[in-house]
């Protein structure tokens, strides 16, 4: 085990229930409980699961000057939402517009913002906040709190049996609740393309939430089950949907940049690839039959090479292989094309993702 892992406020919990840990993002986390990620992910798909999310990052953004900072640092307009809402963004390089990082924003009130960065990247953040002037405080709050996502159809009835106010946390709107005796923020985000939020509470109180929402029947489900959920809903990750030399529009998340609302980070590097045309673009596959596609393998169409796989997996659901694979040149919806799966040419089928929802 690297010396160098960070380990959850959950890390004793998950160890006592069976779960099986492995290194993700600097963190020591639960891939799987003695259930099986198969099993976990039609939990979620069907019933209600909680994950341990406490790698991602949190940095607390507070003071008069915090909304200007991360509207220069981010490509998303944080003037569409309003305090007590969140808001999915980008972080760009600065020199060629690829995706640094991809970001959740909780605006707590009228100059505290919680920005949630992905597990390795929250320095990467940092750092691109501390190139702005202004009258804001940035601080790595990571170490005080767990992340826990109470996931699926079934996930706001559980969890009003532990805390009624936070199962009415709406979808995108951020709140300060109580739960399990302890003072939490909520937000109604998550990563499966199923309903539900996610609770920062503080570690000192984390086991006790754990341990609450178990007793309401939320079962846990593990890092492997949240990464077939969000490849069945087509949600990008960051190192392979996203990620140096990715930018957002190649991701299919033009959506994210708000060039109206003026300058921000990397906003002249959006606007060359704007007028210079995308050269690839990020779609979904559908395999006929089960074999999985994997990351890296090369896409044809035609027997010709037209980009590979950046995202691949076994759909639960679907009970078929699903891929997410950037693809260059011009092609449509139902376009039939292979996938070189180790030698052997897998058919599938270009589809609008999501795969599942």
């Amino acid at each position: 085990m690297s010396p160098n892992l960070q380990f959850s406020p959950l890390d004793a919990v998950h160890r006592a229930a069976g779960a099986k840990m492995v290194p993700f993002g600097g963190w020591d986390m639960p891939l799987a409980y003695e259930s099986g990620t198969v099993t976990e992910h039609l939990a979620c798909r069907n019933d209600a699961v909680m994950f341990d999310v406490s790698h991602l990052g949190s940095l607390r953004v507070t003071g008069p000057g915090a909304f200007a900072a991360l509207q220069w640092a981010f490509t998303n307009d944080l003037n569409r939402i309003e305090p007590g809402r969140a808001q999915y963004t980008h972080l760009l390089d600065a020199g060629d517009g690829s995706v640094l990082d991809d970001i959740i924003v909780w605006w707590i009130d009228d100059d505290t913002f919680d920005v949630m960065p992905n597990a390795s990247n929250t320095d990467r953040v940092a750092d691109a906040l501390g190139e702005v002037d202004g009258d804001f405080t940035t601080e790595d709050v990571t170490s005080t709190r767990a992340v826990i996502a109470v996931q699926g159809p079934n996930a706001r009835t559980l969890l009003a049996g532990v805390s009624q106010d936070a199962a009415a946390v709406g979808r995108f709107r951020v709140g300060e609740v109580s739960i399990a005796g302890a003072s939490a923020m909520v937000a109604g985000t998550g990563y499966t393309g199923e309903d539900g939020v996610e609770i920062a509470v503080p570690t000192e109180h984390a086991a006790d939430v754990w341990d609450a929402l178990a007793e309401a029947g939320v079962r846990p489900a593990g890092l492997g089950a949240r990464d077939t959920l969000r490849l069945e809903a087509g949600l990008p990750l960051h190192g392979q949907e996203l990620g140096p030399g990715i930018t957002s529009a190649q991701a299919g998340l033009s959506w994210v940049v708000r060039p109206d609302k003026g300058s921000f980070r990397g906003d002249q590097a959006v606007a060359d690839e704007l007028a210079a045309g995308l050269q690839r673009r990020l779609h979904g596959l559908r395999v006929d039959g089960r074999r999985p596609p994997r990351t890296g393998q090369p896409v044809l169409i035609e027997g010709a090479p037209r980009g590979e796989v950046s995202s691949g997996n076994f759909s639960p659901v679907l009970e078929c292989g699903v891929a997410l694979a950037f693809l260059s040149g011009s092609v449509e919806l139902g376009d039939e094309v292979q996938i070189d799966m180790r030698g052997k040419l897998v058919d599938a089928t270009i589809v609008k993702p999501p795969f599942v929802g």
